[in-house]
């Protein structure tokens, strides 16, 4: 087949809000190979399948978090050996955004382990933000619950993304946080969304959830007033010192189905693998590309995790064609 028919585009795919338990179960039960089948039309018709978005992800305050989410090992709850670090200085930064730049990436996220900032901590931030915007990169914050004058402000000082995932479903998510609730995310995610900046939310899979959970997690993000810009899917790290260490492997296969699920619910987000690609194997990234995902963090760490190697994931771009993607990888408006 030539070149010019494989990347002919199917018609641009109405976006629905309103998705149903039912039907979302109907698809997630698919056959292994109808269900990327369906997928990977779907990402055809909205994106170029053999361009990746390149995003970094930096710790700009490390440990200490007074939160108690069960797969975190920043949890002052837990001891994972993690050294508390204070907020990283401007210069540190803005070194650790320019090294991300050279090696590819369009955007640069920030981290902080807070359940949320204070003012002055948002003050530091801010210029943070300034700085890193300042270099061409798009930027990235995650920094636990906003309220909506600190959206406000984050958006003022030209943040293009927040993230702020709702890790799992409604039903299991009080099995893995007791600190903050899922109404408490979702008031943050309205904050962000209100105050005009681009939401980025996602979740985790192989907390202990079912697959029942993980299609709930995606209908409840699919069924949002407006899709997430970008949609982390997370492949959990067992961290020895927290609870969850000795959680097993998850099916590669379920977790490939999870992200065709999510290219389906979510036709135009950007579907990003996040935690957890060390583990995997390139096979096992190629079908995740397949199935709809279109975006990965470069850089040896995520926050304070493992990740490939930067090398490593050129070469596996090398095999799979694939090349990165300038900006954000958004497909533009919808005629």
């Amino acid at each position: 087949m030539e070149n010019s028919a494989l990347n002919a585009r199917p018609r641009q795919l109405a976006l629905r809000h309103d998705w149903t338990t039912a039907e979302v179960a109907t698809i997630f039960a698919l056959p292994f190979n109808d269900l990327l089948y369906r997928a990977h039309r779907v990402h055809r018709a909205q994106f170029d399948p053999n361009r990746v978005q390149i995003s970094s992800l930096k710790s700009v305050k490390t440990g200490a978090c007074p939160e108690d989410c069960k797969y975190c090992p920043q949890s002052a709850h837990y001891d994972t050996g993690l050294e508390k670090e204070k907020l990283l200085s401007l210069d540190e930064v803005l070194e650790a955004a320019q090294a991300a730049q050279r090696a590819g990436a369009s955007r640069f996220c920030m981290g902080a382990a807070w359940r949320g900032p204070r003012d002055r901590d948002l003050d530091e931030v801010i210029e943070m933000i300034h700085g890193v915007k300042a270099l061409g990169l798009e930027t990235c914050a995650t920094l636990g619950l906003l309220t909506s004058t600190q959206a406000k402000r984050l958006k003022d000082a030209g943040l293009d993304y927040y993230n702020h995932n709702i890790d799992t479903s409604e039903r299991f998510y009080g099995a893995i946080i007791t600190t903050r609730t899922f109404e408490d995310r979702l008031e943050t995610l309205r904050h962000v969304r209100a105050a005009g900046l681009k939401v980025c939310c996602g979740g985790i899979v192989g907390l202990g959830e079912s697959h029942e959970d993980r299609a709930e997690m995606l209908r409840t993000l699919a069924n949002l007033d407006e899709h997430p810009e970008s949609v982390p899917i997370n492949l959990l790290i067992p961290i020895p010192g927290t609870p969850l260490e000795a959680n097993g492997p998850v099916d590669p296969l379920e977790f490939v189905r999870t992200i065709a699920l999510a290219r389906i619910l979510m036709p135009r987000s950007v579907l990003r693998l996040s935690a957890g690609r060390e583990a995997m194997s390139d096979e096992f990234q190629a079908l995740c590309f397949f199935a709809g995902a279109n975006s990965m963090f470069l850089g040896e760490t995520l926050l304070t995790a493992k990740n490939p190697e930067p090398e490593d994931d050129r070469a596996l771009f090398q095999r799979l064609g694939l090349e990165p993607l300038e900006g954000s990888g958004e497909p533009p408006p919808a005629p």
